[in-house]
């Protein structure tokens, strides 16, 4: 790990977001302080947490004197203070390509995942079948999406960037969540496998299986 000023991150391990700004850090080789938000006791609520952000979510960036929530301009305020190796490109239009993508996998990928998880957790007996096979194909409809934009290469914008670490957390969940990447969306499947062999999302795996 690279010495760097005193980073903390106020996390929730389960959290897509607080991965996001995991695998980040871990891209970037910095090292950083784990505090513990537990959801499930609405520690994200207490005063002192609310100090650090008034929407009461996770995750929570400190970086020496500087607080910063919210997982995209996290990792965007990462990308400024640690710029290597760079995970946005140098290109005004390609920049703008990724941070499209991020915000298209937070509002349509992530959170449709999140629907998913949530409406599987409930007691067998109150799952609607019906809203969880929609949240499956809202996830198809955006694998196929991915496939056409994909299309001739190996990540999102060319090379690795925010946009494609955007998408891991809930990539990593789909077989979990039921959904199963048809083998005709050839792209998706070899950018997923791709993502895969990174040693970021390798770690995040094993934290992921270790919780």
């Amino acid at each position: 790990m690279r010495r760097t000023r005193m980073i903390k991150l106020y996390d929730f391990p389960q959290s897509p977001h607080c991965q996001k700004v995991r695998l980040a850090l871990s891209e970037k080789d910095l090292s950083y302080e784990k505090v513990l938000v537990d959801l499930t006791k609405n520690e994200q609520k207490t005063p002192e947490f609310l100090r650090l952000n008034p929407y009461g979510k996770v995750p929570v960036l400190i970086d020496d004197e500087e607080v910063i929530y919210d997982s995209t301009i996290i990792n965007e305020y990462l990308e400024d203070e640690y710029p290597h190796p760079p995970l946005l490109p140098a290109q005004s239009g390609e920049r703008a390509r990724v941070r499209m993508f991020e915000d298209f996998a937070d509002n349509s990928f992530t959170a449709q995942g999140n629907l998913l998880v949530a409406e599987l957790r409930k007691p067998a007996e109150q799952v609607d079948r019906e809203r969880v096979q929609r949240y499956r194909a809202d996830l198809l409809r955006v694998l196929e999406f991915l496939e056409r934009q994909l299309e001739g290469k190996e990540y999102i914008a060319r090379t690795f960037s925010l946009a494609d670490l955007a998408f891991v957390p809930r990539l990593l969940m789909l077989p979990t969540l039921g959904v199963e990447i048809p083998a005709r969306l050839r792209n998706v499947l070899a950018w997923s496998e791709r993502l895969k062999q990174r040693p970021s999302v390798k770690q995040l795996q094993q934290e992921l299986a270790s919780a």
